[in-house]
């Protein structure tokens, strides 16, 4: 039975939810049914179809609806009582600054991206809120606490790109080619090609010669009438123009984005329509299937080549043409799969056509291939087991209760007879540039490098600052801001494109610059070192940032037992984090994930052997959604998880 201080502490908590998607679904009803009394949610999406199977608290009816909003009026119906507040809104918005998450007890995260969660964990070390992370790839899940000066923050330990992308983003907002990519192989390939029945966010229906009073036509299905080629011509023009030119009516959308250009068939192919591309035969022998090939019938040769527009719609109308022509039978049955030589040009020539519409640059098929192949779902159960571990771990902040407080992986294969394993918070790394405020050295040309290069690769690409400040001694470098008059905007403009040397203040080697983003009440230190040359093929930028390292390894006393997990061993030491596929877990001063000895696990013994095949971590990001890319997808597939 719960306690009255339990009790107290839920119920005189305000709580900041950050995200409401998966995991963040999941949270609210359980933090609902806990007791919380008062909840605020941001989140900056919209629902999406492809949502409905594990975010429950969606139905079909609120496709296109705000997450936080109608997440508050489902949990409202079963706990009418509480207050739940909603924020349709981008937690990086300026409104939600360091004052507005100082009202909060606890600040409890289900992002889908890692330049948010650095974000929120700035807004919380300014404000002395303690943060809750969580995330979740597949079956495998964390959850850690973070508090000021008692445990790491969040960026405590270098984090790599994330290789999660939130189907929303996909459908509607692509950045990248790999957002195209997902978006041709599991919404356009699967809509044409694969199950009907399916559930799918290419699903729109068109009104097209459809009277009041029945349902509207499936605009994907092919008519038994229709010509395949005129059918070709018609998906290309729903999903590249039609569908682009509806998203474009959504004005807020495109506030601070650049906005997709439509693409319609006889804009792109004026000269090509009424041809014939290529020769078909109608039939082929079954073991030739995977050999039929839209390049080979139009006479392309290279898969190294990066196609043009009219090229990638080529190969996007013969290829279609193909699987009717000749895999006919097929249709409704297909699933992707990277060595079908006809799936692969498709999905490639498809996620070109989006990817100009977008302004992406675009691909050729040996690239396209290669990132198509690597793609895994999410797992609603282990949404939920995070969700309840968050909630835990909240009501212990609540009540204070720090020699209590887990951090806590979710396993997809038991560890000494255990999936969920819970170790001591990790201290905070003293190297840290965020939470103590260690100064960074940056190794550049001074007499080569514009500042604009620092801007956007240091400041804003690795540091994470969204509106920073530069400063050498008292003089300003650069500022962005609303508050800037004209002459100060053109001054610094006018900064970006000199040289380092050249600056009103000259940056040369020895110089230490300020670096400042009021908005994440965060500073830090950069010392500039010149340096004459770098390896293009391993310092690309010109720039290597360092002293922002992992915590060094501690060895651990062998007589002390890991708290909750069950029994010790000594620490494995002389493991190489950064060299490893793992779970956010390296070895510093309480680093007791690493107490789980190799002899208690055969399996994740054998994984520490293949640490040099898969030299990037694995971050740990949930969710929202539920297309997650691996760069090595073979040792990920080998051996779930690495435990150091």
């Amino acid at each position: 039975m719960a306690s009255r201080k339990h009790l107290a502490a839920v119920k005189g908590a305000k709580v900041l939810m950050v995200g409401a998607g998966g995991i963040g679904c999941e949270l609210l009803k359980t933090l609902a049914l806990s007791g919380f009394q008062d909840i605020h949610i941001i989140d900056m999406d919209t629902i999406e179809v492809s949502n409905l199977n594990r975010q429950f608290l969606f139905r079909q009816s609120h496709v296109g609806q705000s997450k936080a909003k109608v997440a508050r009026e489902a949990v409202l119906k079963f706990r009418p009582e509480i207050s739940i507040t909603s924020y349709h809104a981008n937690v990086k918005d300026s409104d939600f600054n360091v004052d507005f998450f100082k009202q909060f007890n606890v600040v409890l995260n289900g992002l889908d991206n890692l330049d948010a969660r650095r974000h929120v964990n700035r807004l919380c070390l300014g404000a002395d809120v303690p943060l809750i992370e969580s995330g979740t790839t597949g079956f495998l899940g964390q959850v850690t606490v973070h508090v000021k000066g008692r445990t790491e923050c969040y960026e405590c330990q270098p984090k790599p790109a994330p290789k999660t992308y939130p189907v929303c983003t996909i459908t509607s907002t692509p950045s990248k080619f790999v957002h195209c990519i997902v978006w041709a192989k599991e919404l356009l390939f699967a809509k044409l090609f694969g199950d009907k029945n399916q559930a799918n966010d290419l699903n729109v229906r068109s009104s097209d010669g459809a009277s009041s009073s029945k349902q509207a036509e499936d605009v994907f299905e092919h008519r038994d009438d229709e010509d395949i080629e005129q059918y070709g011509r018609r998906i290309y023009d729903h999903v590249f123009g039609y569908n682009i030119e509806q998203a474009l009516s959504n004005e807020e959308t495109w506030k601070n984005r650049n906005r997709p250009k439509p693409m319609y068939i006889r804009d792109v192919m004026l000269n090509e329509l009424g041809q014939q591309n290529g020769s078909v035969e109608k039939n082929g022998a079954a073991n030739e299937v995977y050999s039929v090939s839209a390049m080979a019938s139009l006479g392309m040769k290279n898969p190294q080549d990066i196609w043009s527009l009219m090229e990638n719609s080529r190969v996007f109308l013969e290829a279609l043409k193909l699987f009717f022509m000749k895999r006919q039978k097929e249709i409704g049955n297909l699933t992707f799969d990277k060595d079908d030589q006809l799936a692969v040009e498709f999905v490639t020539a498809a996620a070109n056509i989006r990817a100009a519409s977008f302004g992406i640059p675009l691909h050729s098929l040996f690239e396209a291939k290669g990132i198509a192949g690597n793609i895994v779902h999410a797992v609603a159960t282990t949404n939920a087991i995070i969700a309840g571990l968050i909630v835990i771990e909240a009501i212990k902040v609540l009540q204070n209760d720090t020699k209590n407080y887990r951090m806590t992986y979710c396993l997809e294969h038991p560890a000494r007879k255990m999936l969920l394993m819970p170790v001591d918070p990790f201290e905070p790394n003293k190297s840290c540039y965020v939470c103590s405020e260690t100064p960074l050295s940056l190794e550049i040309n001074t007499h080569r490098t514009k500042l604009r290069d620092v801007v956007e690769k240091i400041v804003r690409a690795t540091l994470g600052m969204g509106l920073p400040l530069i400063m050498h001694g008292s003089a300003l470098l650069y500022e962005v801001g609303d508050d800037l008059d004209e002459d100060m905007v053109a001054n610094y403009a006018a900064n970006l494109d000199k040289v380092l040397s050249e600056l009103p203040t000259p940056v040369t080697s020895g110089t230490m610059l300020t670096i400042e983003d009021f908005l994440q009440e965060l500073s830090c230190k950069i010392n500039i070192k010149h340096r004459e040359e770098f390896d293009e093929e391993k310092e690309p930028d010109g720039m290597v940032l360092s002293g922002w390292t992992q915590a060094p390894a501690v060895a651990q006393d062998d007589k002390k037992s890991t708290a909750n997990a069950g029994s010790s061993s000594s620490a494995s030491s002389s493991m190489e984090p950064e060299k490893t596929d793992d779970i956010e877990t390296t070895p510093g001063k309480k680093r007791k994930l690493s107490e789980v000895s190799e002899s208690a696990n055969p399996e994740l013994s054998s994984v520490a052997g293949s640490s040099t095949r898969n030299p990037e971590k694995l971050e740990l990001v949930d969710d929202d959604d539920d297309l997650v890319i691996f760069d090595n997808w073979d040792s990920v597939t080998d051996k779930k998880i690495k435990l150091q």
